[in-house]
């Protein structure tokens, strides 16, 4: 009897950018993306509770944490925030008529500990936490602290106006960023990257180095295919894992991300004042393009849409997400739509950065491609490509929504794409999925066909077995199970001898 295990092989892809071949690493999945795309709610619920009561201590943290809640929850947080008991729960259930909105209700108020489970005449209640509620009370009605950011300043002769604060954000910070990880070497581009934010691609897992040279992994494209919010909010929480090493506080930072949240676009703050720790991590949003300051000795700092909008775009992208896979997006931050699409899967896109013809190649054959215009069609083909280097039929759906051009936002449209296009593309996805792979032992080689049904007979009590083909004596086990299968052969075979 012999034995054989199946593997698969990794491999690497390439991809065009510009006029340049480079690598693509085959080390990311499709289920890395949906670990890219989580809500606020979602990633501080995982933080340990004394790091949320230590968050709470903020009261821009735990206004941008109420305005995360069900509305729901809110009810009932503006219901309980001025009554210092317990309530019970039964009261507090007499709310709402529908179970299941008080229990999503509940859920999310006692995974962020916004209140817990306390008794009351040994009735058990909900009480809320109390360093959230006074911190929610002082943005609410005022009080507390005053923050050094609001110093009164003086007139700024090189204020910046909307445009350029838009400009310097996006086109001269941002697209640098994503133009380092894709490989487009423009000029003046990435002289503007820094070492922070090249150390926080590297971590993510975007870019890899082999040698020389660097490689972009499936979990960089799929990064690349994000709206602009979403990829900010995923770089954010990686750079955040990595404050430790940058000498900072997780918690002082996390705060002042939401304190400039809530700040006015267009209206500069000071800097004196100002922590150590908060000056470095100013100047760390400064390379990514989250705040704008000319210079350092000016001692003041503008935020820009970047920053002011995210956690509202990041919401927005979510709701619309839990609608339709292929509804309008509405994010407050995004850019101008270039992609025009026909029903018969023709394309055209009025760009002409490299990047964004890159991507678009991921995925569409390319036919002409003019300075500012370029043509092609969505085929089988390399829609195919796009999933083997770990695009899903979702992202590519969204991107092209995404980017869709004012004209395809048609009003009697249930969708901004074609809905021919969107379901071909779906199917072509789902004819990768008729196959399942899983690694085994092949036994095989059987003396006689009562061996054969032993062993079958015991594999099968373990419920261990992949295939099975007793008329040639064949049968898979799975990989956990062939330690125990082996032994009882061995014990079986010296019994039968």
């Amino acid at each position: 009897m012999n034995s054989l295990i199946t593997s698969g092989n990794s491999s690497s892809m390439k991809a065009t950018f510009g006029n340049e071949a480079i690598q693509l690493s085959s080390s990311g999945t499709s289920e890395e993306f949906d670990s890219m795309n989580i809500s606020l709610i979602d990633y501080l619920s995982k933080l340990q509770p004394v790091m949320l009561q230590q968050l709470y201590t903020s009261s821009a943290a735990c206004l941008a944490v109420f305005r995360e809640l069900p509305a729901l929850a809110q009810n009932f947080v503006l219901r309980l925030i001025f009554i210092e008991q317990p309530i019970p729960h039964a009261v507090v259930s007499s709310w709402v008529k529908s179970t299941t909105d008080y229990q999503q209700a509940e859920e999310a108020l006692s995974k962020l500990h916004v209140w817990k489970s306390q008794q009351l005449n040994s009735l058990p209640g909900w009480l809320l936490n109390s360093s959230f509620r006074e911190g929610l009370k002082s943005a609410w009605l005022g009080g507390g602290k005053s923050r050094s950011i609001f110093s009164t300043l003086g007139v700024d002769k090189h204020k910046p106006d909307l445009e350029s604060l838009d400009n310097y954000a996006i086109t001269k910070r941002w697209d640098s960023i994503l133009n380092f990880m894709a490989g487009v070497k423009l000029k003046d581009y990435n002289d503007n990257i820094g070492e922070t934010t090249k150390k926080v691609i590297f971590q993510a897992g975007l870019i890899e180095s082999d040698n020389q040279d660097t490689l972009i992994t499936a979990a960089g494209f799929q990064f690349l295919l994000m709206d602009i919010s979403s990829q900010i909010w995923f770089f954010l929480r990686k750079y955040l894992e990595l404050v430790g090493e940058f000498n900072l506080n997780f918690i002082e930072c996390l705060s002042f991300m939401f304190e400039l949240n809530f700040l006015t676009l267009g209206k500069s703050y000071s800097t004196e004042g100002m922590s150590d720790s908060i000056q470095t991590f100013l100047q760390h949003l400064r390379e990514m393009g989250l705040v704008y300051q000319r210079k350092r000795k000016d001692g003041r700092f503008y935020p820009t849409r970047l920053m002011i909008q995210l956690f509202e775009s990041v919401r927005q992208n979510f709701q619309t997400s839990s609608t339709s896979l292929t509804a309008t997006p509405t994010p407050s931050i995004k850019r101008q739509g270039f992609i025009v699409i026909e029903t018969n899967y023709r394309i055209y896109a009025y760009t002409e950065s490299p990047l964004q013809i890159a991507l678009l190649t991921l995925f569409i054959e390319l036919n002409y491609r003019f300075p500012k215009f370029i043509a092609g069609f969505i085929t089988r083909d390399s829609v195919r490509m796009a999933f083997k280097n770990g695009i899903t039929a979702k992202q590519i759906t969204h991107y092209l929504t995404m980017h869709a051009h004012p004209n395809m936002h048609l009003a009697n449209r249930t969708t901004i794409i074609p809905s021919t296009i969107i379901d071909q593309i779906f199917l072509w996805e789902q004819e990768r999925n008729r196959l399942t792979f899983q690694e085994g032992y092949l036994y095989s080689q059987f003396n006689s066909q009562p061996d054969y049904e032993a062993l079958r007979k015991y594999a099968k009590d373990l419920g261990v077995i992949i295939f099975e083909n007793p008329s040639r004596r064949l049968l898979v086990v799975t990989y956990a199970g062939h330690e125990e299968v082996k032994r009882f052969w061995r014990n079986h075979k010296k019994e039968r001898d």
